[in-house]
């Protein structure tokens, strides 16, 4: 039986989730410091492109408390420089929040 409120709602939920995966966790956590991420000997070797989105997390002091990988192509191949880079990002403090982005690796 169709119901236009669970209809309604139904779709509210949808662009909701759509939204928070399109929308960054914080629109104003910019970095004062960032460190670009070092492209990987082996992959370069091989010419390897691909990608790594993580989240990461800073704390009131505007340091990077942690980073996690989202997604990343091809896997285990750029997770670690991408991790190392973040983590050495720095805020202005009191900018304590959530953070996603993507990095490509491009030669």
């Amino acid at each position: 039986m169709f119901h236009p409120l669970r209809t309604s709602f139904r779709l509210a939920a949808a662009a909701a989730l759509a939204l928070a995966f399109v929308m960054p966790a914080h629109a104003e956590l910019k970095p004062i410091k960032r460190v670009e991420p070092v492209y990987p000997a082996d992959a370069a070797r091989a010419g390897t492109t691909g990608f790594v989105e993580v989240e990461f997390t800073v704390d009131a002091a505007g340091k990077v408390a942690s980073v996690s990988v989202v997604n990343a192509k091809p896997s285990r191949t750029f997770e670690a420089s991408a991790v190392k880079a973040v983590k050495q990002w720095q805020f202005p403090s009191g900018a304590d929040g959530r953070g996603k982005i993507r990095l490509d690796f491009a030669l």
